[in-house]
């Protein structure tokens, strides 16, 4: 009983010291106002982080929030390219020479076998008359050889080989002139198609020239492709006879529908060293647009389509070991795993792991600053 009324007394007298103290805080406080009214300031601050810190929002003031739709899904492929012509030649001297004529200018429309350019010719005819006399002699060398040797009633081994070594002498003068022959008909440029003149390396005549220098372009107008350069992991995608939209950079409102044609069996190498592979696309029935070679443009491809399919936006999934979504129910944000089908750019199918409606994550709501 003893201790328990020491115990009393000694809770009585710290409740009194306690109650001093409150009190002469209290009298501290009224006397110094701003300081109170900062301390007060200050605590309310700290409560109201801490309650945004620890007490839970709801999912619409943390997430942009969307719903799972259906809707028609287009999936393409993009890629850039240029028209060139299907048909197109380059056309160089196979002998050195002085270019004495020129017969075309860049943007002249040539007949298939015309001719175009020619080297001087007169030391080449020359060349083949000295051929032509020297054929002449050895065909005269050899009747006479002939006309001797059949006078004699017996041919022995010996005159079987000399007459067979003038044989082959004018055999050889023969090969001599039809070469000659050759190279004079060579040291004028002819061309192989009907096209528009794109190219000449050496327009004026006069200038000395080998077979590395003064080329010839010339390109037929008639058989245009566009040219479009498809990742190798795309590639796969692409079928022939695929709808495509072209975009030229020359006619930006003007999209061209066309077909992919031709795709490449063997791989090409990008300007960044990359595997690609060659897609062409007829431009030969495209009305009256006003074509040009080396002009660029984009090219749409559909690969694939969906009608009334599930759809939500890409950058709601979750891409890592699996494929999910974060999803809303009664107030929570779960994770829920899905599978998907084609994608375009900003949406992609969705077969299965959602329903129609269902309300998901798209992303974190960005602060104000």
């Amino acid at each position: 009983m003893l201790k328990l009324l020491k115990k009393l007394n000694t809770n009585i007298n710290l409740f009194q010291a306690l109650f001093k103290k409150l009190k002469k805080l209290i009298q501290f406080l009224k006397q110094r106002k701003l300081l109170t009214a900062f301390i007060i300031i200050v605590l309310t601050i700290l409560g109201f982080v801490a309650y945004n810190k620890f007490v839970p929002k709801p999912p619409e003031k943390v997430y942009q929030l969307t719903q799972v739709k259906k809707s028609d899904l287009t999936q393409t492929i993009t890629a850039s390219g240029k028209i060139r012509s299907e048909t197109e030649v380059k056309l160089k001297f196979q002998t050195s020479g002085q270019l004495t004529w020129v017969g075309v200018k860049e943007g002249d429309y040539v007949q298939k076998w015309q001719a175009i350019a020619s080297l001087d010719q007169r030391e080449l005819k020359k060349t083949l008359e000295q051929e032509l006399i020297d054929y002449s002699k050895e065909r005269n060398d050899f009747e006479e050889d002939i006309l001797k040797t059949y006078k004699d009633t017996v041919i022995t081994n010996t005159i079987k080989r000399i007459l067979q070594k003038n044989q082959w002498d004018l055999n050889r003068a023969i090969l001599d002139v039809e070469l000659q022959d050759i190279t004079l008909k060579y040291a004028t440029l002819i061309s192989p198609i009907d096209g528009i003149v794109t190219n000449i390396d050496v327009p004026v005549a006069g200038v000395n020239i080998t077979p590395t220098t003064a080329y010839f372009t010339i390109a037929d107008p008639n058989n245009l492709v566009f040219e479009a350069e498809i990742d190798e992991t795309d590639i796969g995608l692409v079928t022939a006879n695929q709808s495509a939209e072209l975009i030229l950079d020359a006619f930006l409102d003007d999209p061209i529908p066309i077909t992919v044609d031709l795709i490449d069996f063997s791989a090409s190498a990008d300007s960044s060293g990359s595997t690609v592979f060659i897609v062409k696309f007829n431009l030969s029935n495209n009305g009256s647009r006003q074509f040009r070679l080396g002009m660029n443009g984009e090219v749409y491809i559909t690969v694939s389509e969906r009608q009334n399919v599930l759809t939500i936006p890409i950058e709601a999934l979750i891409e890592d070991e699996t494929q999910e979504v974060k999803v809303v129910e009664n107030g929570k944000v779960i994770e829920k795993q899905v599978t998907t089908g084609i994608f375009s750019d900003d949406f992609i199918e969705i077969t299965s792991g959602l329903n129609e409606s269902d309300t998901i994550v798209v992303g974190k709501i960005s602060k104000k600053k």
